[in-house]
This record gives structure tokens, C-alpha cells and sequence, in this order.
């Protein structure tokens, strides 16, 4: 119950990133439904593919490349969701970085087990 109330939180924060960042666009909120899941998805499978393929660059740049991760994830994200478009890595990286600051004040109000 709880990963479902998650996921349309993350659904409501992509649905008011998109309609805040003209780089950013979603169709409607069962869109943003879609992209939430697929982002959970990437950010569960690919996440870690990519953070062991490019430990190296990421422990040069003391952590800063996980950012760049992120972003790359938001913009898979946008190639298998069509109704979710993200223009540039730039729009992509600042959507990433907005949208886990929704999400933790969006968590936070959730209830303890």
C-alpha cells in the first residue's frame, strides 16, 4: 500500500515539475502515473549498472557524476514513456534534482510503520 501511495506522490511531484520547467512535459496524470513506475523501475534495475560501470569517474569527481546518472535516467525515462518528453540533459538533470527534493518532502508526510 505504502509503494503505491509512493508512487503517485512521485506521480503528483513529475505532474507539477512538468507544468514548473518548460524543458520538462508530461500529457496528463495517467502519464505521470507511467512515468513514476518507469523511473522506480530504472532507478531499481539500471541505477546500479551504471553506478558500477562508471565507479572510476564517479569517485574522480567525488560523487558528482551520480547526478549525471540521474539525469540520464529521467531521460530514459522520456525514450520509453512517449508521452513524458525531456528536451535536454540539462532540463533532465534539473528535473532529477527538484524532483528528489518533492519526493523526500512528499515522504516525510507519509506515516511511520
Amino acid at each position: 500500500m505504502k509503494l503505491i501511495v509512493k508512487l503517485l506522490l512521485t506521480a503528483l511531484a513529475v505532474v507539477v515539475l512538468a507544468k514548473i520547467l518548460p524543458g520538462v512535459a508530461v500529457e496528463g496524470y495517467d502519464s505521470a502515473v507511467i512515468v513514476a513506475i518507469v523511473i522506480a523501475l530504472l532507478r531499481l534495475i539500471v541505477k546500479p549498472i551504471l553506478v558500477v560501470l562508471t565507479l572510476p569517474i564517479t569517485i574522480v569527481t567525488f560523487g558528482l557524476f551520480l547526478l549525471i546518472i540521474n539525469a540520464i535516467i529521467i531521460l530514459l525515462a522520456g525514450y520509453f514513456v512517449d508521452s513524458f518528453d525531456v528536451t535536454t540533459i540539462w532540463w533532465a538533470l534539473l528535473f532529477s534534482l527538484l524532483l528528489s527534493v518533492f519526493q523526500s518532502i512528499l515522504f516525510s508526510l507519509l506515516p511511520e510503520d
